[in-house]
């Protein structure tokens, strides 16, 4: 980054990574679709970030490590059971699976919709 600031420039970089970040998107996707180079958008928004924070005074107040700010949302406790089931595959291709403790009135739902799916259509 060059030691002049160009407001226009920078604004275009701010407007940039804020949209990127709304978009959900990869870096990768994001500079595709808009023509941008994915180096360039990397090293913007480090240096945003960097002014955000002044000059030598290391973090802002309001800046917490990204760990503590979002680790809650990304962990939880996730417990796998297996489960028994019964598949049909039907000649389309399409596959139907059921759970193998279901009641009476899913399997003869199921097999209705097997039926359906067997006949030939119009």
């Amino acid at each position: 980054m060059s030691q002049q600031r160009d407001p226009a420039r920078e604004q275009f970089w701010r407007e940039a990574v804020a949209a990127w970040r709304q978009s959900g998107q990869t870096v990768r996707g994001f500079c595709a679709a808009r023509r941008l180079s994915e180096a360039s958008l990397y090293a913007w928004r480090r240096e945003l970030a960097r002014r955000e924070r002044g000059p030598g005074t290391g973090q802002s107040p309001r800046a917490r490590p990204r760990a503590a700010r979002s680790s809650a949302a990304k962990f939880i406790p996730l417990q796998v059971l297996f489960q028994a089931q019964i598949e049909v595959l039907l000649p389309t291709g399409v596959v139907v699976r059921v759970p193998s403790g279901a009641d009476a009135g899913a399997v003869a739902t199921v097999a209705s919709l097997v039926a359906a799916l067997r006949a030939p259509s119009c």
